[in-house]
Parts: structure tokens; sequence; C-alpha cells
């Protein structure tokens, strides 16, 4: 703040399920009272269940500020077509996002997300071999075509600004 008091500070914050309820998603982690607004990365769905969990999942943000979700998503393989439920499928994707995006506006002081990520890029880390040293969580595959979840996004950005207007 003293460099730049323009700039919003924030920072991607611990995420934990009630113990007594892993539907229940709990933020309250220590640097949120430093922060702008509450931000954090958010996986349900790939890294923590299926699509379906996504649906059932209830919030409470220990802070009365903006919350803006810093990275959601989900992999598929460019041109890879199965069912909703094939994993690395773009139909897995489209699904994952059609079911993210309501369970996100629940959120309390929700104000916008940034999925993660546009353009699937080079990861060495990805070692699975539909992967083969790709990170394929964007909505614009590596071969520059766009997936089924990008027109899923563009609807939603689309109706917030015609809401907007």
């Amino acid at each position: 703040r003293e460099l730049d008091g323009t700039r919003l500070v924030s920072a991607a914050m611990e995420v934990h399920a009630d113990s007594a309820d892993p539907l229940h998603k709990i933020v309250d982690d220590p640097f949120g009272e430093f922060t702008d607004l509450v931000s954090f990365n958010e996986y349900v769905g790939w890294y923590d269940g299926l699509p379906e969990k996504i649906d059932r999942i209830r919030w409470t943000v220990k802070y009365a500020k903006p919350v803006f979700i810093s990275e959601c998503g989900a992999d598929a393989k460019q041109g890879f077509h199965a069912d909703a439920q094939t994993r690395f499928s773009e139909e897995y994707q489209a699904d994952f996002y059609r079911r993210t995006l309501p369970m996100l506006e629940k959120i309390p002081g929700f104000t916008g997300c940034t999925p993660w990520i546009l353009c699937d890029f080079r990861s060495p880390r990805r070692l699975l071999d539909i992967q083969d040293g790709w990170n394929l969580k964007g909505v614009i595959g590596y071969n520059g075509e766009k997936k089924m979840a990008f027109d899923v996004l563009k609807n939603f950005y689309d109706q917030k600004v015609k809401a907007a207007k």
C-alpha cells in the first residue's frame, strides 16, 4: 500500500472443509484481515470430487469483503469428446463450468472469478499420458481452437455485461 495505494491487496487464501460436513467450505485464512478482497482457488469437481459434488457445496466466508475466485477449472484435451462424466473430455470441462458458475454466485460477497486458464500451456510436471506435458485447463487448446467450455464462460460473461447495462 505504501508503494501504490491505488492497488487492491489480495492473495490466494486457504479454504478448508468443515470437519462435521465436507460439503461446507470455509474461508477464514488469517491473511484475510490484511486484504482488500478475499480470493481463493476453487477446484471442487476436479481435484475435489466429481462435478455432481459442486451442486451441493455451501460456503462460509469469515470476512465481509468482496470475494473473487483467483482460479477454477478442469482439464480437457482439445478434440477429445465423451460424456460429461469422462475426465479430460471437453464435455466434462463444460459441465464443470456449467455447475461451478451458479455455485460461485451463491458465495456471500461473490464479485467475480478468473478461470484457470485461457489457453493450454506446456507444463513438464503433467505426466499423465493424456496430458503429455501440457496443462489442459485452458478453454482454448494449444492448437488455438476453442473448447466447449469457452462458450459456457462466454455466455456467463455476456449475461453479466447485459445485466449491468
